[in-house]
């Protein structure tokens, strides 16, 4: 399958109340077991990537070994498959433009992008996120057709579930409306949880929401009722096999 078929795959399974969920991965051998649960898409997440090579998230881990590490993955399954780029590996939009011809040569038909500051504080100013999620847009079409931009935004995840406002969400959305216009597809609201907040993000969002389903957020159906079009696990699945295999790992040597 061409890399462009598998693109419009991706794109098309972002349906309203129908979410795709994507039970993120970190090499190609649980990709390959994501993918025989019939999986209709692999994603990998930045946080389980860089702890499988023992690296801090947060663009510690190598460029280099993303690329080649997605490469694999790609290579091992017949699945769109879409990557975490955090903050793109630089701030200046022809850094991150640099960095999805990278992503998108590796095999990926979508990518995560987030406004936080990667090693600091905050989020990027709007004007500036805009531009960068444009220069990630011209650069992925330079390439392949329809690669999937879905843009992340952390106002919630900087701050405790409870803390969560309407105003939070107005702000959100006044990113959402930026976004969009900058050619992003989806719009990634990682830490929202509030039933009634997703609810009203996914009314008056101009692009599909994806949700991360951390412990503490509703489950998928309560999720698809709000309108939600994506459904992400993150590090989740990778800190509960790291925690399994801890406990194991524990009473096999303490086996005395």
């Amino acid at each position: 399958m061409q890399q462009s078929e598998r693109a419009r795959i991706f794109k098309d399974l972002h349906i309203k109340s129908d979410p795709i969920v994507l039970f993120n991965v970190w090499d190609p051998g649980s990709a390959l077991i994501v993918a025989s649960a019939e999986a209709k898409a692999i994603a990998t997440g930045s946080w389980p990537v860089a702890a499988a090579f023992g690296y801090a998230d947060g663009e510690n881990i190598p460029l280099s070994m993303v690329t080649e590490n997605l490469r694999r993955i790609v290579g091992a399954v017949d699945l769109p498959v879409s990557s975490d780029i955090e903050g793109g590996y630089g701030v200046a939009p022809a850094a991150v433009a640099k960095t999805v011809r990278e992503i998108v040569q590796a095999g990926a038909v979508g990518f995560n992008f987030e406004d936080q500051i990667v090693g600091g504080e905050g989020l990027h100013a709007l004007d500036l996120q805009s531009s960068r999620i444009l220069a990630a847009r011209e650069a992925a079409d330079q390439i392949v057709s329809g690669v999937y931009v879905n843009a992340r935004t952390d106002i919630f995840l900087k701050a405790k579930p409870d803390t969560h406002t309407d105003a939070m969400l107005d702000d959100a959305l006044e990113r959402a409306q930026a976004f969009a216009k900058a050619g992003a597809d989806g719009f990634f609201a990682p830490g929202l949880a509030d039933t009634a907040l997703i609810k009203r993000l996914c009314a008056e969002c101009p692009l599909p929401v994806n949700i991360i389903a951390l412990p503490h957020v509703p489950d998928a159906a309560t999720l698809a009722d709000c309108g939600v079009a994506r459904i992400s696990y993150g590090p989740v699945p990778y800190r509960k096999m790291a925690a399994w295999l801890e406990e194991q790992a524990r009473v096999a040597i303490s086996y005395r």
